[in-house]
């Protein structure tokens, strides 16, 4: 019995482990989480940091499907590395047109969710990440029991989700203190950031072509 539960705390230590990590590290859906607090509000912030419950279920689907023989599918990851850049370049290039705090707050508020659902979607490192690391220890979790699976599971998206969540409430409070020009400068660099991420994208498609 305490060696199960030795077994069960490591798996969940896992699943905190990579989340946090997946969770702080940069990229375009941070970004995205930030870019859309700090000129909407929290809420908007959250409906992005909450994304990946949506999308991941299918992308941890196809990576058990796939792990096996994820060395054939470099023309897809290639695909989808070339459609996140153009996703990606086209939100810095949204996020660069932004004037003011009160820019059509109203209009842009509904489409927060979907540009994390879809930002997600295209990012390719999800998908690398459950086919080369999540979905084996998925397996290994499983093989022990279904409730070490689910602690590894609860564990990475209490994780991811809650350093996301973190961020939005500190930003968004740090928003309140923005000076219009302060707030402008800071979607700029973002829109800038956005930009160098399209072309890290492009870059790992060429990488997948190529080798």
């Amino acid at each position: 019995m305490m060696l199960y539960s030795l077994t069960a705390f490591k798996y969940f230590s896992l699943g905190a482990v990579f989340g946090l990590s997946a969770g702080l590290s940069p990229g375009p859906l941070l970004t995205l989480v930030i870019s859309e607090t700090i000129r909407l509000n929290r809420q908007a912030g959250i409906r992005v940091a909450i994304s990946p419950l949506i999308t991941d279920l299918p992308v941890i689907l196809f990576s058990l499907l796939v792990m096996d023989t994820i060395s054939r599918y470099q023309l897809l990851l290639a695909i989808i590395s070339f459609a996140g850049a153009l996703f990606v370049g086209y939100l810095g290039y949204e996020t660069m047109q932004i004037k003011g705090i009160g820019v059509d707050n109203q209009q842009l508020k509904s489409g927060s969710l979907k540009k994390g659902i879809t930002a997600n979607l295209l990012n390719p490192h999800p998908y690398i990440f459950w086919c080369t690391i999540g979905a084996p220890l998925i397996l290994q979790a499983f093989g022990i029991s279904l409730f070490t699976m689910v602690l590894f599971l609860v564990a990475f998206y209490i994780m991811l989700i809650g350093a996301k969540i973190t961020i939005v409430l500190l930003v968004a409070r740090s928003r309140m203190l923005l000076r219009q020009r302060g707030y402008v400068l800071i979607m700029r660099v973002l829109g800038v950031i956005l930009f160098a991420f399209a072309l890290f994208f492009i870059r790992d498609g060429i990488k997948y072509i190529t080798t």
